[in-house]
């Protein structure tokens, strides 16, 4: 068995089709595609999750859901290796959260969702790897025009801390202040028709 090609020398190019949710309102998320084609990243500018003085009460959680348009180049296909996720929580003592993600090609299934749980108290930045299941990657069937749903999801919990004293948050976020999310392509060719 052949090890599988490397990315494709032309540009990859994304059309984010549809953003919902309370975690990426209009205007708040964008998508770029790294420049050797290895992955995209999605950055955020509003997506918080929090409890406590200040918050809503439908504030303690928030999700997005993008649909995007992946145009790769003729011969090649792709499926997603992994995801790196980053963000920062201020977590009182007893209170605890959690980044929550899935992702699938319309007309599959969802793949599992994986659930990361972070617990108060924590001041701090977060990262989170999620890696293709069993190490089985889903590619788009080849020659089929199928959009890729990526879902994502924080949610935050007041425990035992007290939320009328207190504010417990998390965020999308990483170490330089960018909220972003980083999904690497893992590519294969397809057969000529």
């Amino acid at each position: 068995m052949s090890p599988p090609p490397g990315p494709p020398p032309d540009r990859v190019v994304i059309d984010v089709v549809t953003v919902n949710g309370s975690g990426c309102p209009p205007g708040s998320s964008a998508v770029a595609v790294a420049r050797d084609n290895s992955s995209f990243t999605i950055t955020y500018s509003e997506y918080t999750a929090q409890v406590g003085v200040g918050a809503k009460p439908t504030d303690f959680r928030k999700n997005c859901q993008l649909n995007l348009n992946i145009h790769v180049p003729q011969g090649f296909t792709y499926g997603i290796a992994s995801a790196d996720y980053r963000g920062f929580a201020s977590l009182e003592s007893g209170a605890k959260a959690l980044q929550r993600a899935n992702y699938y090609f319309q007309g599959n299934s969802p793949t599992a969702q994986v659930t990361h749980p972070v617990n108060g108290p924590i001041s701090d930045n977060w990262q989170f790897r999620d890696e293709a299941e069993g190490g089985v990657i889903i590619y788009k069937p080849c020659g089929e025009d199928r959009n890729l749903n990526v879902n994502t999801e924080l949610r935050v919990g007041a425990g035992s801390s007290d939320p009328k004293k207190t504010t417990s948050f998390i965020t999308m976020d990483s170490t330089d202040g960018a909220f972003k999310t980083t999904y690497h392509f893992s590519w294969k060719t397809c057969p000529k028709s």
